[in-house]
């Protein structure tokens, strides 16, 4: 596994090692103990005695002590959790959303990405959230793992000390394509990040006495499509939509077999409501968009699929 790259994660990997140790000690001590006995006392040396009797202080000192040991792995542990309840003043807000199977992550409403951008140095507030089941943000480098609950926030913060790209995962299983629900935790230095977030903003921003629309390709990343469907005819969980458009295909409507036209319409009823007519061979999981994408989102990706060649 790779090195911790944040402040907290060194003191995870400091308390585990510490509790291990801890462990280990008294392993050897038990076995020590218990190997000593077993040989110095053993049978063949001679009649165990029958007048044996206990020992009260050591029968407290082997009670008090174990207390001690366990009250203070408890304590260590306990200042490591601590520090994460509360992310520290002017830390960089994240929102981060998890949805079958893909994650998005918006900076000031104005940036949406489907990778975890982060400057180095500088601590940043992860809340999160979910559209559809439970989903867990886990990146292994930041030892950072946080659930993201429908109807919820929660909030997990982190300081990043090192540049570089790490692995990000969803940890709770979320159905047929949670193995494919990856994405990656960016650093960047400050003013590499800050370019970043300028440009990308730029990027989505609509130019001058041009009607505000949001891309259809950003959306199709951002929302999770990619995540089960491809653009080059290869099939995941669900169909592929490369050149979908204007082709007849064989769906499933209340159990009944049936052959379609793939318009607009059918394009936007598989969005808002995908459990209507449902790609024979493929299975019924694709959570519905009706009340998350707003029309001009939903517009865009429709046009973005009836433009895949």
């Amino acid at each position: 596994m790779r090195r911790a790259v944040t402040g907290l994660g060194h003191g995870t990997d400091n308390a585990f090692l510490v509790i291990a140790g801890i462990c280990v000690i008294l392993f050897l001590l038990i076995i020590g103990l218990t190997a000593y006995f077993v040989l110095r006392y053993r049978r063949s040396k001679g009649e165990v005695p029958e007048d044996i009797h206990g020992n009260a202080l050591l029968e407290t000192a082997w009670t008090i002590l174990p207390i001690f040991i366990v009250l203070y792995m408890f304590y260590y542990g306990w200042l490591g959790y601590d520090a994460r309840r509360k992310a520290p003043e002017g830390a960089l807000t994240v929102k981060a959303n998890g949805q079958m199977w893909a994650w998005s992550f918006e900076y000031d409403g104005a940036v949406m990405s489907d990778r975890l951008v982060v400057p180095v140095g500088r601590p940043v507030r992860v809340v999160l959230s979910s559209s559809d089941i439970i989903h867990s943000l886990y990146v292994p480098a930041f030892r950072i793992k946080q659930d993201a609950v429908p109807g919820l926030e929660r909030m997990v913060w982190f300081t990043a000390d090192k540049t570089g790209e790490y692995d990000l995962f969803c940890t709770e299983y979320c159905g047929t394509g949670h193995s494919q629900m990856l994405s990656k935790a960016v650093v960047m230095k400050e003013a590499e990040f800050t370019a970043w977030l300028a440009g990308t903003a730029a990027a989505n921003r609509p130019s001058p006495g041009a009607e505000e629309r949001p891309s259809g390709a950003d959306l199709f990343k951002a929302k999770g499509c990619s995540a089960c469907h491809t653009t080059d005819g290869r099939p995941l969980v669900g169909p592929t939509l490369k050149a979908i458009f204007g082709k007849k295909v064989r769906v499933s409507t209340a159990g009944k077999e049936r052959e379609v036209e793939i318009d607009e319409e059918y394009l936007r009823r598989s969005e808002l409501d995908p459990a209507t007519d449902v790609v024979v061979g493929f299975p019924p999981i694709m959570p519905p968009q009706k009340g998350v994408l707003k029309e001009e989102e939903l517009n865009a990706l429709v046009e973005y699929i009836k433009g895949l060649k």
